[in-house]
């Protein structure tokens, strides 16, 4: 029997009919889903702002459809490393005993923040600034305020958004100084604040918001009267901070600069500009006006040449006050145009100094702080320096430091008179140290010769001076500050 055969024509079926079709599948699949993402969109009120990428569009379209609770897991991540980013700031001794003697620091080491190393720039004093690349981002703490054993106090550095527990932050720029000598007297508060000074003059004339002054890694809680001046007629008021307000600390600075090298590999010439900046805005501060300083003359129409004999009192006065002024009167007589004028310095205030050395030719003076006002001369004024017994032979390079006052101020150090020692008569003849505090504090003997020669030679050359700056001059020099 013949199997009927049958030929299969194919049936056309209307398109999309059929429920084996590839397409209906995958969309019957992911209606359900399509729909309840809807509903998480509308819920978030999500909108593409415009010109956003499609790759941003796909990030925030993700972040919607992750899980909660990897939100959650992520937080607590970064929570952690927070605690523990925290947790591992470490706190360092500001004065490292390794380095506490007159030695270790005069070689170039530091005690105060011993692990750090300084920002050396040409021209520049040494520094340390934060947050910096050479700090990783991190900002400086200081945890301790003890005003007798700096090694009590301690400092660390920590990323902004990880500062240790209880810190507080201190906002804007602050002057961080430490110094092996002080801020009360004049000399020590002017090396110690010059550096900050500089520092400013080269970033945009930046002022601080405070002070934080150490000694030794001692905190201290203020300047002397002198240089607190100096400062608010560059600065205006500026606080010392003490770091009371938060407890015991620590406290974080927003931005720091950081010196404990006084002016020491600061350059001659930025040393000289720091002065023209420090006298120009000390001469502004006391309202004073030298536009036609240096083509003075008196009634007889001489160029007056100005000199003044600065006195003090007790310590390294001169033994025969009225014999010494008698000197410098006599010669300053036999000048045409000289005028002396005699000044007792501990009843100057700040302005009274500045002023009475801002039209000083020549200062004459014993050693001593009250000396640091050639700051406030005209860059080539002179200096001339008396020193009591013992000086010469016991007091080393300390005798020097008006000297290199004068060169930091761009004055010319007319030399020194040294008072012959003669029998060494101190209590221990063999401790040159004994014998050099024995001394130290002496009156200062007169040698009417040597004074009167000495004093003509001086008038002398600053008066030919004088006459050939004054055939020269043909502007008026600069009265406007640098910052």
């Amino acid at each position: 029997m013949d199997l009927e055969k049958h030929s299969k024509v194919p049936t056309k079926r209307p398109k999309g009919c059929s429920c084996q079709s590839p397409t209906l599948v995958i969309l019957f699949t992911l209606t359900p889903l399509l729909v309840l993402l809807l509903f998480r969109i509308q819920s978030f009120t999500f909108s593409t702002p415009s010109g956003s990428t499609s790759w941003e569009f796909f990030q925030k379209w993700t972040a919607i459809t992750i899980d909660s609770t990897t939100d959650h897991s992520c937080s607590d991540r970064l929570g952690n490393l927070t605690a523990k980013l925290r947790e591992s700031v470490t706190f360092l001794p500001l004065k490292d005993l390794r380095y506490a003697d007159m030695e270790a620091a005069m070689s170039g080491n530091t005690w105060f923040m011993s692990s750090l190393s300084d920002t050396v720039e040409e021209n520049e004093a040494e520094h340390l600034y934060f947050p910096s690349q050479g700090s990783k981002g991190r900002i400086l703490c200081i945890k301790g305020r003890d005003s007798k054993d700096g090694s009590k106090n301690s400092y660390a550095l920590a990323w902004p958004e990880s500062l240790p527990e209880s810190a507080t932050l201190l906002e804007g720029l602050s002057f961080v100084s430490d110094t092996y000598y002080d801020y009360l007297n004049l000399w020590h508060g002017l090396y110690a604040v010059a550096p900050f000074v500089g520092w400013s003059m080269k970033n945009q004339c930046l002022k601080p918001t405070r002070w934080v002054l150490f000694h030794w890694g001692e905190l201290r809680s203020k300047m002397g009267a002198w240089a607190q001046n100096l400062m608010r007629a560059t600065y205006g008021d500026v606080a010392v901070e003490v770091f009371r307000g938060g407890g015991d600390g620590p406290y974080c600075f927003e931005r720091a600069v950081v010196m404990r090298h006084n002016i020491e590999n600061m350059g001659k010439k930025k040393r000289v500009q720091v002065s023209e900046q420090l006298r120009c805005k000390a001469r502004e501060f006391c309202g004073i006006n030298t536009s036609s300083k240096g083509n003075e003359v008196n009634e007889r129409g001489e160029l007056v040449v100005n000199m003044t004999l600065l006195m003090r009192r007790g310590s390294r006065s001169f033994k025969n006050a009225s014999a010494v002024v008698n000197v410098f009167t006599r010669e300053c007589e036999r000048v045409d145009g000289c005028a002396l004028s005699v000044v007792q310095s501990e009843d100057l205030s700040f302005c009274d100094q500045v002023r009475v050395m801002t039209y000083t030719d020549i200062v004459a003076t014993p050693h001593g702080a009250q000396l640091t006002n050639m700051l406030f001369m005209e860059p080539g004024s002179r200096v001339m320096e008396f020193f009591p017994r013992g000086w010469l032979e016991l007091a080393g390079i300390g005798r020097h430091a008006h000297r290199w006052t004068a060169e930091l101020c761009g004055m010319i150090h007319e030399g020194t008179y040294w008072e012959p020692l003669g029998t060494k008569d101190c209590p221990n003849p063999h401790q040159d140290l004994d014998c050099f505090l024995f001394y130290k504090d002496g009156q200062v003997g007169h040698n009417e010769t040597f004074f009167a020669e000495w004093t003509r030679d001086v008038l002398s050359r600053v008066r030919e001076s004088k006459l050939e700056e004054a055939k020269k001059r043909l502007q008026p020099k600069r009265t406007t500050c640098i910052c």
